[in-house]
Parts: C-alpha cells; structure tokens; sequence
C-alpha cells in the first residue's frame, strides 16, 4: 500500500514516515500543497495523510483540486476546533486527526479507511501465519488454529502495529475497551497465549516497564 504524506514540519513528517514503514507501507513525501500536486499528476497512492496549514496550498484548498483522483484523505493537523473539523470532512475527507496523536490511533484509522475502499486485504501474513480477517480465521503452516475472540483481536492488534512497543493499558483499551475495569496481568495472561499457541515466543517480545512488541 502507498500512502503520501504530506507535512512541512520535518520532525513530525518523519517520525509518521518511519512507522507507516515499520509496519510495511510504502511512503512518499511532500513539503507542501504545490509539490504534493505535481507528485500526484504523476504518481498513484492509496491514501494521503495531508496537513491543513502547509505553504504553497493549503490542505483545505490541495482537497479540492485533487478530488478527481478519488484517493481517501486523511486530515492530520493541530486545527483542533470543531467548525475546520466540519470543513474538512464536508471537503471529502474520509477522516480528521489532531495533533498530537498516538502512532497506533494514526494506524488504525489509515486501516479503516483502506478497508473502506477496498484498498486494504483481507489476508495478513506473518512467518508461517495466515489470517483471513473476514472469516477470523488463523491459520499456521495452512492448520486452523482456534483462538478465543480475545486472542484473535490480541493478535491483530499485534499483527498491524508490528515493531511498535504497545503498553498494557494501550493493549486494554483496544482490545477490551474504556470499560474494562481488571488488571493489566490479563494482558500477560493472553499474550501468554497466542505465543504458545503460534509459536511466537521469539517475536512477541516484552518491553521492559511497558508491554509488548511485535518483531519481525
């Protein structure tokens, strides 16, 4: 999948870039409003993450003369108020994050606009590992494998933020959601879990005070 970030300030542009390639896209990168115009009038991407407040043209302005190439834009910008949320979803963006954001809530809204658009499979792939997420169904070297539907979620979360250090309170909010109320262990419980159960023990790795990683 390639995804177009376009951003001026360069420290934000590029830690957005190392880990949409962490997790395996193909990244390309513009300063402003003007060049990320002229790299789209010759190249093809799957999404746009575009700020609003760039030079040359604006964000709010770059959407509406990119609409006929009917790429999914994702608003990444520190216009937090609620009238330039409005306007830029009314534009024809597909979402709107705010600056700061945490890197796995940039994920997960880029995976939900791909699958929105058909852009995103719906097979992921990992060592001998296969998963349908349509059917949930796990697969290792082509054997079905039962997970309980807290491991499979687990696993997924897992699977697409692969090499990033995810906390245990990180790990309870998308897995089990803002109203669970027990202990982080039954994070450790489960991670426990699925590295017995596909043979993950040298790549879920534990992040010492923190959580997990995924490597590989």
């Amino acid at each position: 999948m390639k995804i177009l970030v376009v951003e001026d300030e360069v420290a934000i542009r590029d830690l957005i870039c190392i880990n949409l390639e962490l997790v395996g896209y193909e990244v390309s990168t513009a300063e402003d409003g003007l060049e990320a115009k002229s790299f789209l009038e010759k190249n093809t991407v799957d999404l746009i993450l575009l700020d609003v407040m760039i030079p040359g043209i604006d964000g709010f302005s770059l959407i509406e003369q990119i609409k006929k190439y009917n790429i999914p834009v994702i608003f990444v910008t520190a216009k937090e108020s609620v009238l330039d949320r409005v306007k830029g979803l009314r534009l024809g963006a597909e979402d709107y994050i705010v600056k700061p954001f945490e890197t796995v809530e940039l994920l997960a809204r880029i995976e939900v606009v791909l699958r929105r658009y058909n852009k995103s499979s719906n097979i992921i792939k990992f060592k001998n590992i296969e998963v349908d997420t349509n059917t949930r169904i796990v697969k290792v070297n082509n054997k079905e494998v039962y997970l309980t539907a807290k491991e499979y979620d687990l696993l997924i979360l897992f699977l697409r933020n692969k090499n990033m250090a995810l906390s245990r309170e990180q790990i309870l909010d998308k897995v089990w959601g803002f109203e669970y109320v027990g202990e982080t262990r039954t994070v450790d419980i489960h991670v426990n879990r699925i590295r017995e159960k596909l043979d993950l023990k040298d790549n879920i790795k534990t992040v010492f005070k923190i959580g997990y990683r995924l490597e590989g």
